[in-house]
């Protein structure tokens, strides 16, 4: 009697182990290529806005792509905003009103974000700490209230805010800018700050309350070093919206306080759109963003994330 071998444990173990890490290391493959060319797609406006900032008119119209092998670049656009190697250093009037505009963004963008972290972050703390009754509205009701203020859209306030601003004497002034803003992003930071407050646990607060700090000294002391990196996070999310806005400053400003969304949409010429110039004050003014999205890019994410979990 001829007896069979049976299969080792052993082998087949490793024969399943290895088409396992065959199927995890293909999977894996798959999403890192989903992922390479999702980059690609995102990114390729940027890469397009800045090679385009370096073309020549021809260049332009043809759609080359790759520097130095479908053109030569140039500093065609640069020089036409007086930012050129050879003309940084000499007076330029459209470097002059550049600057203005950019330093309209910079005031307005700053100022509105940080005015809508704090108003809001008080609001957030208080519809997530305390209990409030309007009528049949409650908390939750209140807070889609604010976030609902987002689905209306702008064209439906411009005949008042125009009205109002022409009546308050706010028309073309940083501050009517400012207080715009202001109002357009606290919905988005109500929102994700009291998500941020909602997760710090009460009884932080409460032993706080009895080691004898006042409620304003625990908020201050205890919960915003916890929620700072929240707060972080709305105040570029609220930074990256002011700053792109484009509607409101284009209708309520004409000289003195009109930002560079402003100034980017209206480089065309009499031959028609000057692409060379507008990309070229493109990345001059996405450039900020990009750096400040890069350098703090994990609070962006954590406020992201935060407001989607809940």
């Amino acid at each position: 009697m001829v007896a069979v071998p049976e299969a080792i444990p052993e082998v087949v173990e490793q024969e399943e182990t290895s088409v396992e890490r065959l199927r995890k290391l293909f999977l894996r493959m798959l999403v890192y290529g989903i992922l390479f060319v999702w980059a690609v797609i995102c990114l390729f406006p940027i890469f397009w806005t800045v090679t385009t900032s370096f073309k020549m008119a021809p260049d332009v119209m043809r759609g080359h792509l790759i520097p130095w092998v479908d053109f030569t670049p140039q500093w065609l656009g640069w020089r036409s905003l007086g930012l050129s190697p050879e003309t940084i250093f000499n007076y330029s009037t459209v470097r002059a009103e550049f600057m203005k505009r950019f330093m309209n963004s910079v005031v307005t963008s700053l100022s509105a974000s940080f005015l809508a972290v704090v108003l809001g972050s008080l609001a957030a703390y208080g519809l997530s700490r305390f209990r409030y009754h309007f009528g049949p509205m409650k908390n939750s009701d209140i807070s889609f209230f604010f976030l609902s203020q987002l689905i209306l859209p702008p064209v439906v306030l411009a005949l008042p805010f125009l009205a109002l601003y022409k009546g308050l004497a706010l028309l073309d002034t940083r501050i009517g800018l400012i207080l715009l803003y202001t109002l357009m992003v606290m919905p988005i930071v109500i929102w994700i700050m009291r998500d941020q407050f909602k997760a710090i646990p009460v009884e932080l607060e409460e032993a706080a309350l009895v080691d004898g700090l006042s409620v304003w000294g625990a908020f201050l002391r205890i919960v915003v070093p916890i929620s700072l990196p929240g707060m972080v996070a709305a105040f570029i999310l609220s930074l990256i919206l002011c700053w792109n806005e484009y509607f409101f400053a284009a209708l309520l400003t004409s000289t003195e306080a009109k930002t560079l969304p402003v100034m980017v949409a209206s480089q065309t010429g009499s031959q028609g759109i000057n692409w060379w110039s507008m990309a070229a004050l493109s990345t001059a003014a996405i450039a900020p963003l990009l750096i400040v999205g890069i350098i703090l890019e994990r609070y962006i994410i954590a406020g992201m994330s935060t407001g989607a979990g809940k």
